[in-house]
């Protein structure tokens, strides 16, 4: 990985600095978190889904590579640098791996640009994207031309939290993460709706990370709230909240049996995709461990642990046979 920050002369651009089969990821001249070599090589990667019985992954980056804050051309330039490294490793290994690219959204049409490239070019069926950009909601008027053009190719979006609200001010005990991550994604879901991006793009595939964080728990409140101040929810849209349940996919990664079990009634099993946060410590150590320890049902099981994630990405599950 190139580092930016000598190039481009600015920023807190990672780069990566390898110390055996270990690297730090580096903000300038601090670490910012160190990684063992299932980040960034495929072989130990595979080792991995090996041992732990997973199939195929979908691949994408890690949420502070978006580099959103970067000048607009830096960015697309980042973007494009880790969008053929995913590309590589999973046309390298087509049957075991699927990638997802990343765009710099603080430019929308250098983002369309990219998204055309990652589609059309380089055959990925989606994106990543993060939960807010530089802390616009995402029913932001200047990211419709960006919907617009990833309903027309059919794009996958994946909605992954980062710069979580709170992360400056409460950073002890690991709060972002553990308190304003489901918050995050919360704040995404809520916008998408209220700001009426699904009705006007009613043909996108949206996954929201984390088991929608915690929209499911909190839907009672929001829809509450959508019928008693119509003056402040319904200003965009006039649709019950609750209502977009099974519009979008969530992924299973909720620790906890109860609500997983919650979750599924909630969205239905139809839109629950196996998540694992793999390689991180608030990841699954062994993908679908928890799906599989509930003993559902057979056809169950094989919506939860891959057909669901092949539906959201409009795949054929053909393909990886």
């Amino acid at each position: 990985m190139p580092n930016w920050v000598k190039k481009f002369g600015y920023g807190d651009f990672i780069h990566l600095e390898h110390r055996n089969c270990k690297a730090c990821m580096m903000k300038g001249d601090k670490v910012f978190r160190e990684i063992e070599d299932n980040c960034f090589d495929d072989s130990a990667r595979l080792k991995d889904m090996e041992s732990t019985g997973v199939t195929t992954q979908v691949l994408s980056t890690i949420p502070v590579l978006f580099n959103y804050w970067a000048r607009p051309q830096d960015g697309y330039e980042t973007s494009r640098f880790l969008n053929d490294h995913i590309a590589e490793t999973a046309d390298k290994n087509s049957k075991r791996f699927i990638g997802i690219g990343t765009v710099p959204l603080q430019d929308v049409d250098l983002a369309i640009k990219e998204m055309e490239r990652c589609i059309l070019e380089l055959k990925m069926p989606g994106l990543e994207i993060g939960t807010n950009i530089n802390g616009k909601n995402l029913n932001d008027k200047a990211l419709f031309p960006f919907y617009k053009r990833a309903e027309e190719l059919e794009c996958s979006l994946f909605i992954h939290p980062w710069e979580m609200m709170g992360e400056k001010e409460m950073p002890q005990y690991w709060l972002p993460w553990l308190v304003g991550m489901p918050a995050e994604t919360t704040r995404a879901i809520c916008s998408l709706i209220f700001g009426g991006v699904f009705e006007t793009f009613p043909g996108l595939r949206i996954a929201f990370a984390h088991g929608g964080g915690s929209f499911p728990y909190t839907l009672g409140r929001i829809s509450h709230g959508f019928e008693v101040r119509p003056d402040l929810t319904q200003t965009d849209n006039n649709i019950d909240p609750a209502d977009y349940l099974g519009r979008f996919w969530v992924d299973s990664l909720v620790h906890d049996k109860r609500s997983f079990l919650f979750l599924k009634e909630t969205v239905g099993d139809d839109k629950i995709c196996m998540g694992s946060d793999y390689p991180f410590p608030l990841g699954e150590h062994c993908p679908g461990e928890m799906i599989e320890s509930l003993h559902l049902s057979p056809v169950e099981n094989h919506k939860l642990l891959y057909k669901n994630a092949i539906d959201w990405l409009g795949m054929k599950a053909e393909i990886l046979i």
